[in-house]
Parts: C-alpha cells; structure tokens; sequence
C-alpha cells in the first residue's frame, strides 16, 4: 500500500504523523511510504532522516494525496485540503467530526473513509490514540494557565506554587480522566491547591489512590461545579465524551462568579469546549477576555511540543497503521473491534453515533460497510 504523509498547514501545527521509525516500520512491512518534502522538521526530522529508513520525499502535497492510499495525518484536513480528498481513501488522522460540520458534510462528499484516532476505543473503556495527546495537554494546560496568570498578560499575578506565607493558586479541573490527571499531577507538582471533578465515583476512588495530599476529589454536579469556580484561579476543562460534543459546564452567565484575571484553559475546545464561552485560538493569538475572565483555546496545544508529541503518537498509531495497510481497511477492521470504532464516515455515509447526533444526521451501523 502507498501510505502518504503531508506536511501539517494547520496554523502552527508542527507534528508529523510519522516519525521515522514508525516509517521504516511500513517500508520493512512493504509498503511504499511517501513524505512531502519537509513534513517531519517541524518535529526535528529532516527528509533525509526518512530516505535513510527507505521512504520517499515527494515535492508537494498534490502528490501525497494523488499517489496514496491511505493518508496519515496529525490533524483534521482544513479546508485547503478538502479537494485532495477522493473516493474511496482512507484517511488516519484526529478528526473531531463533532466540532465542525462544515468538515463533517466535506468528508462525506468526498467519499473517503475517514477513520478517526480518537474514536479508536479498547473494550476497557480506553482510547489508545488519544491518550498519548492527552497526556501531553493535560500537562500543558497547566503550563499555559500559569503563564497566563501572570499580571503581564492580564491574570491576576499569583504564583501557582505560591511561597512559604503566601497561598498557592487554585486549580479546578473539570474531568478527571487523562487530560484530568495529568494536569492533576503538574499543577501538584508546582505546590497547588488542586480540586477534581468527574462524575464517575469510580473514577474518583482510583484517583483517591494515586494522588498526592494537595488534591481534592469532588463528584461533579451544578452545585460543586459553581461553588469551585468562585474559588478558582485556573480552570482546566478536561470533559470528553468519546465522538461527540463536550457538555457545557459553565455556562456564559457563570463568569460572573469567577475572579477578575482568572485563567480558563478549555481542553475539551476540539470538541466543541466543556465552557460555553470557549471558542478554538491559535498559538499566534492564543487568549481572549469575556467578563474579566481569560480563555485559552488553543485547539492543537501538542503542537507546541511537536518533537515530543510526534513521537508519542507514532507510538500508539504504528501498530493500527500497520494493520490497515497490510490488510487493507474492512479486513482490518472486522478484525480489530477498537480499530472499527475508529470509522467515522464511509463512502458518504456516517457510521459513528456521536457525529450523527450533533448535527442530526442519519447513522448507519459500521458492521453494514464491513
């Protein structure tokens, strides 16, 4: 199979979806993998850290996309590239379908098989190809909060560790899964006082057991949800509903409790946001005020990171990509009941629930396309 790889055009996005070893990985499996010329240095590899493992450099993204099978990407395709999509490509990438209906309706038309990383789903519960990007922007939530506490960029000018005599910030996370607990962890680590909240007691209980002292679980409801914001120096939103868009959690008429300068970082943004008021930034022009409140909603915030961020996804996608090149799609998929999770729209049709029920589209069941 000839598996292409083009260069991210998202703003500031600069992963690659395949770093060289997961490259050679394909090469040694047989497959032809094809690279547009300076997709990995962004991520700190260069074309020849690819030619050395046996894949090919191409010289512009026209010809990925016209030569490949199967295209692997960090982020959803943008509206630039909307036309390379064609019938009956499939196409390995963070989709977020829920968020944007626009790209929804885009994919459909084309004809493609879009199969997203972040509805890949184990019988556990877990989504092993959104972990590895979740475990990185739970910890930099925690980064970009605290930078933008700072009284330069507007916050209120609290230290999140504080100092001996001097409180620490507070940190409200909403969610306590991946992005949760990573974020849980760092903002701890800085000295913070940290409060948790899930709706899954279950969840609750775990997190009991492995957090430090200086984190506080609580069960996520209305009433918990406003009497920790008024508190909150740093609000992390952290809620994922698998496919489907984020609940809003606060709502615009709450920001009125929050203090002045207070920092929200909606991680959930990709899906819609867990706040109401959030709306996707960029790294250029990352925050934006509403009611004195701070919004962060960067919707690639890994892409800060890219090096990292490259490497730990290709850990988790290599071994899928490997399965659906060497078997091809439907064959992978009857035989991989987490990587048939991951079909979102075939051939025009929608056979993920969750995209279906935000725009109120009709679903088909995927076994019907395997």
């Amino acid at each position: 199979m000839n598996v292409g790889v083009p260069r991210e055009i998202k703003s500031n996005e600069n992963r690659v979806a395949l770093v060289p070893g997961g490259a050679e990985a394909l090469v040694q499996a047989g497959h032809t993998v094809l690279l547009e010329r300076g997709a990995g240095v962004g991520s700190g590899f260069e074309d020849g850290n690819y030619t050395e493992v046996g894949a090919r450099i191409v010289a512009t993204a026209t010809e990925v996309w016209a030569q490949s099978e199967m295209i692997m990407k960090v982020k959803e395709p943008i509206e630039a590239e909307w036309p390379h999509m064609r019938q009956g490509q499939v196409i390995f990438t963070y989709f977020h379908f829920a968020a944007s209906e626009p790209l929804t309706r885009a994919v459909m038309a084309s004809g493609c098989i879009a199969i997203a990383y972040e509805t890949v789903q184990l019988q556990t519960g877990e989504l092993p190809l959104l972990t590895p990007m979740s475990e990185v922007a739970g910890r930099m939530a925690v980064h970009e909060g605290a930078k933008y506490l700072e009284k330069y960029f507007g916050g209120r000018g609290i230290l999140v560790g504080g100092v001996p005599g001097v409180e620490p910030a507070t940190v409200v996370i909403l969610g306590g899964g991946i992005v949760g607990a990573n974020a849980a962890r760092m903002a701890a680590g800085l000295g913070a006082r940290v409060v948790i909240l899930d709706v899954s007691l279950d969840r609750l209980r775990y997190l009991a057991d492995v957090m430090p002292a200086n984190v506080v679980l609580l069960f996520s409801n209305r009433h918990n949800i406003l009497q920790q914001i008024e508190k909150a120096d740093i609000v992390i939103g952290a809620v994922l509903l698998p496919g489907a868009k984020a609940p809003h959690l606060i709502r615009r008429e709450d920001l009125s409790r929050m203090q002045p300068g207070s920092v929200i970082v909606d991680v959930a943004v990709d899906q819609g946001g867990c706040v109401q008021t959030i709306k996707p930034t960029t790294h250029d022009d990352p925050i934006y005020v509403v009611d004195g409140v701070i919004h962060y909603g960067v919707a690639n915030m890994p892409g800060a990171v890219s090096r990292t961020s490259a490497l730990a996804l290709t850990n988790a996608t290599q071994p899928y990509a490997l399965k659906l090149a060497n078997r091809g799609w439907k064959v992978a998929c009857r035989g991989d009941a987490a990587l048939a999770l991951g079909v979102n729209v075939v051939d025009g049709q929608i056979t993920y629930p969750g995209v279906a029920e935000a725009f109120g589209l009709p679903c088909i069941p995927v076994e019907t396309v395997l």
